[in-house]
């Protein structure tokens, strides 16, 4: 218990008073490695691209997610809610609410999208609130969406028992992030990440979590690999941001090795 409380202290100032959007890795307030054409060249990538391609992270999501216009939508993980924001502009959904386990971070959101708050009151909203105990009523959601923020879910049965329990029948998750190809992928990687190391990232193979889905009674579950957009560019990105000889450009390696890569996972919750 004692190392969890750990990891999650970490994770708290990161998020928190750590403010990571704010680190250069990131921009526009987004917190995620992108999704990148194939072309991306280091050394000629301006800042707007790397903004477009955290913005396309979602829209893969979002494509997959099958938003309709009378849609009451969930985000787990929102961070600053630019994404969210991206949700409700670009695909109309009736209603969205971005969850996030830091009271920095929604206050933040609120900052950030007060004009879009403004200007459509009731359409989108901000909570602060756990992944594994969601502040909201049974089967209230058609869909669900989290955009690289389940690897620091360290109880993923418990995320997968809450979104089945909030969504109504035939709803949807959607999620993306980085999971291992492998059951001793993490302990491989903790040498070469620092944030898989210190327990900040909670790496799971990936067979495990769909298969947690199923457990949990979603069906069909399909799992979708798109590291060939993700983990190419975003290292392009570092090194353009002087990151050559930096840790993080480890991911990268692992991705070739084998050992990790990132995926979209769909879930449907059964209409009966």
């Amino acid at each position: 218990m004692a190392t969890r409380d750990a990891d999650a202290s970490r994770r708290a100032i990161m998020y928190g008073s750590g403010d990571l959007s704010a680190s250069k890795l990131f921009s526009g307030h987004f917190i995620n490695f992108g999704y990148w054409p194939h072309d991306v060249v280091p050394g000629r990538i301006t800042l707007d691209q790397r903004t477009a391609s955290q913005a396309d992270l979602y829209r893969e999501v979002l494509r997959r997610a099958d938003i309709g216009g009378n849609d009451a939508v969930l985000e787990v993980g929102c961070g600053i809610g630019v994404g969210a924001a991206l949700v409700l502009r670009e695909f109309g959904p009736q209603r969205l609410v971005g969850l996030d386990l830091s009271d920095d971070q929604v206050a933040r959101a609120e900052r950030v999208n007060a004009d879009v708050l403004a200007a459509q009151p009731g359409r989108l909203s901000f909570r602060q609130g756990s992944a594994f105990d969601m502040p909201f009523p049974r089967e209230v959601f058609d869909s669900c969406i989290s955009v690289e923020a389940a690897q620091h879910f360290e109880d993923l049965p418990g995320f997968a028992s809450e979104v089945i329990r909030i969504l109504k029948p035939g709803g949807r998750l959607t999620l993306t992030t980085f999971f291992t190809t492998a059951d001793d992928s993490a302990q491989r990687l903790a040498p070469l990440i620092e944030t898989i190391r210190n327990g900040v990232d909670v790496v799971t193979p990936i067979g495990s979590f769909a298969e947690t889905l199923r457990t949990t009674g979603f069906e069909p579950v399909e799992v979708e690999s798109i590291g060939e957009h993700v983990w190419h560019g975003y290292d392009a990105w570092m090194l353009h941001t002087g990151y050559e000889n930096h840790w993080c450009r480890n991911w990268f390696r692992a991705y070739q090795d084998g050992r990790l890569d990132y995926y979209i996972v769909s879930a449907v919750k059964p209409a009966i």
